[in-house]
């Protein structure tokens, strides 16, 4: 049962950090998300960027049971500000629905929940700021995108080019992801119960589920997911460029 909507005390803004996969596409000897990157595990930098923003008031991470990691890979006073759910699932959305569940207890159901990729690590304070603002009245909530400008074309089993497909009104989904507890864990349960968890790859599309549609707020180049070894050179630039 969804916690009850509390309208007396402003909604609170929480992120959740699913960071139990394996990142088997890396092929790197430990999980992507603690693989270095400009000098910190990946994890650390989105970690770091919720610490310390004023307007996050607090931070979770899903991690595997079995996560042997994230204890010596992090500094201790990193994670005096955030804490650890170890209750990660076999697919992300698992582990949101994971983590939504063990935060019952501390959340309302009109609390914001800003569920963000592990493996983004260019994610910035602007960018939440950005997200925050935006969607501070809306009724649905939304997520970070950015307009695809690449010509499309659709393959067939071949590898050969079918067809062209029209990019006007397409966007290319970044996290965070931003929706009320409540509607959120809903949309992932419901989802769960329908047999559907596992063919969905991110919140927003749980939340369409549900005949609702979350806004669109632009977000960043600077803000890719690393997901194959060449990604993880551009995120770096990036981040070096920050520090500079």
């Amino acid at each position: 049962m969804n916690p009850p909507v509390s309208s007396t005390s402003p909604p609170r803004h929480y992120a959740l950090i699913p960071a139990a996969g394996v990142g088997a596409r890396m092929g790197t000897r430990i999980p992507k998300q603690y693989m270095s990157l400009a000098g910190k595990p990946m994890l650390h930098h989105a970690l770091e960027t919720f610490a310390a923003h004023p307007r996050i008031a607090h931070t979770f991470i899903v991690v595997s049971p079995e996560d042997g990691w994230i204890d010596d890979l992090l500094p201790a006073v990193l994670l005096q500000r955030a804490s650890i759910l170890r209750v990660g699932g076999p697919t992300r959305q698992d582990s949101v629905l994971n983590g939504l569940t063990a935060i019952a207890d501390r959340t309302d159901g009109s609390d914001w929940v800003l569920v963000h990729d592990a493996a983004r690590p260019g994610l910035d304070a602007a960018l939440i700021d950005r997200l925050l603002d935006a969607l501070a009245e809306d009724a649905v909530g939304g997520l970070l995108a950015l307009p695809v400008a690449d010509t499309l074309k659709r393959a067939d089993d071949d590898g050969r080019s079918l067809e062209t497909v029209p990019r006007a009104g397409l966007w290319a989904a970044q996290t965070p992801q931003m929706f009320r507890y409540a509607l959120l864990r809903q949309a992932l349960q419901q989802a769960r119960e329908q047999g559907r968890l596992g063919a969905i790859t991110d919140d927003a599309s749980a939340v369409e589920m549900l005949g609702l549609r979350p806004r669109l707020v632009e977000g960043s180049p600077r803000n890719l997911k690393v997901t194959l070894a060449q990604d993880a050179a551009l995120a770096e630039f990036f981040l070096k460029g920050q520090d500079a």
